[in-house]
């Protein structure tokens, strides 16, 4: 999963060091033109950086980064950021949106989950399924925490089928934190 950076011509210049980019040079599908624009990826640094510019430039420019000040401001000055460690030949770090090893989990548990609901099975069989049988109580199985977690794998993986799977694009902070 990557952002899409919007670029374009830098209207003057810097003192500062800048970057020269010719979206032009992306070869074949790496480029394309759609009703809102151009649409390219960049292949730079070991990684592919997607980029959209409303107008294709002539020729080589300088560059500039378009940061909206909205929901997914840190997202892309990340993504922007390792768009520049790119051009300036450094590593990279961690890519923009990596899912931690327990969201990674999370989601394995959640879209099993579902498949074993899908298949019409009880709570009581897919949390057996998931958790393995020693886990699951004789007795008090309505009132075990076992069963409400299996229920709610069950509604997020309901979720993610119904659509909001496009919340894994967006990053995760303290604001909207994932509880389920």
């Amino acid at each position: 999963m990557s952002t899409v950076l919007a670029v374009r011509t830098a209207i003057c210049s810097t003192n500062s060091e800048s970057y020269e980019l010719d979206l032009a040079e992306l070869a074949g599908e790496n480029l394309r033109h759609a009703p809102d624009g151009w649409h390219g990826i960049a292949p730079f640094g070991g990684v592919q950086h997607r980029l959209w510019s409303r107008e294709l430039p002539s020729s080589v420019s300088l560059a500039t980064v378009d940061l909206p000040l909205d929901r997914d401001f840190d997202v892309r000055l990340q993504a922007a950021h390792r768009f520049w460690l790119a051009l300036k030949q450094r590593p990279l770090g961690p890519p923009t949106l990596a899912l931690t090893p327990r969201a990674r989990l999370r989601l394995i548990l959640a879209l099993s989950a579902l498949d074993g609901w899908l298949e019409g099975n009880s709570y009581r069989k897919i949390a057996e399924g998931l958790s393995g049988k020693a886990r699951i109580p004789d007795r008090g199985w309505k009132t075990h925490d076992l069963r409400s977690r299996t229920i709610c794998l069950v509604k997020k993986g309901l979720l993610l089928m119904l659509g909001s799977y496009r919340y894994l694009l967006r990053h995760k902070g303290k604001d909207n934190e994932d509880t389920s």
